[in-house]
Order: structure tokens, then C-alpha cells, then sequence
């Protein structure tokens, strides 16, 4: 599978699961935005960032910066301002995630599934950061 495949997977993992929730969902038309899908949580609209995770050292690990290669140069890209969140599909894990966007990493993020060894501020439990979770937060208010 190619990554263009993996992409297309995870955006419509993560739209058929808003949307088996009862939330409406938006697919914005054309590939020149910065956002994957806009979700309406009682009247809020969030811009989402699909992305794909996987699992690393007892973590889901996912890329929060689009990278781009010309003549030669690499550089990297955040979506900060341009969306809200991040819904991370982690199809070895079979969970998804949601991450705002100013608790993400500048390239990368991971949430913790095992326990850590140690409390830092750095650490990002994934329990904190289920689909679930994060949508009864934003229904709350």
C-alpha cells in the first residue's frame, strides 16, 4: 500500500467513526487544504488532520508536519492555525485518537499506552487522548 492509500484509509477510518458517533462531518472539496475533514461537536466546528500512527517503544507515534523536498532541500511544515486537532488511526493498535493541535510536537507526537517509568510533562498518556475522551470533553464545554 502506498502512502496516498494509507492517507485515503485513515481519513475514512476516522470519517465513518465521527460519523457512527452522530456528529456531521465535512470533507472539504479539493486536496489544497490543510485539513482533512471539519467536524460540528454541538455547533463548534473543528478542522481535522487525519494522520496515521503506529506503534514505537510503547507508544503511537504520528508525524505532525507535512514534509517537502525541492531542489534538493528538506523542509517541514506544522498546521498550526490552519486546524484544531489531530484524529490519529493507529490500525496495529485499533484505536483512534484525538490530539489538539497546540498539545501536538512540532514534527511528530507520541501517546504513551504503557505506563511510563517516569512523570514528566513531556508524557502524553493515550487514555487522555481517545476519540471518546476528547468529544465528551468538547460536549461539555
Amino acid at each position: 500500500m502506498n502512502t496516498k492509500q494509507r492517507g485515503d484509509e485513515t481519513e475514512a477510518t476516522a470519517l465513518a467513526e465521527l460519523v457512527s458517533r452522530g456528529l456531521s462531518v465535512s470533507i472539504p472539496f479539493g486536496d489544497n487544504d490543510s485539513y482533512d475533514l471539519v467536524v460540528d461537536i454541538d455547533g463548534g466546528l473543528f478542522r481535522l488532520q487525519c494522520k496515521t500512527g503506529w506503534i514505537e517503544e510503547s507508544c503511537i507515534r504520528f508525524k505532525t508536519a507535512s514534509k517537502t523536498t525541492r531542489d534538493g532541500d528538506v523542509s517541514y511544515v506544522g498546521y498550526d492555525d490552519r486546524i484544531e486537532a489531530f484524529v490519529v488511526v493507529c490500525p496495529d493498535a485499533e484505536s483512534l485518537y484525538w490530539v489538539p493541535v497546540e498539545e501536538a510536537g512540532k514534527r511528530s507526537t507520541y501517546l504513551r499506552i504503557e505506563e511510563a517509568e517516569i512523570d514528566h510533562p513531556s508524557i502524553n498518556p493515550a487514555t487522555e487522548y481517545t476519540l471518546s475522551t476528547k468529544i465528551a470533553e468538547l460536549r461539555q464545554g
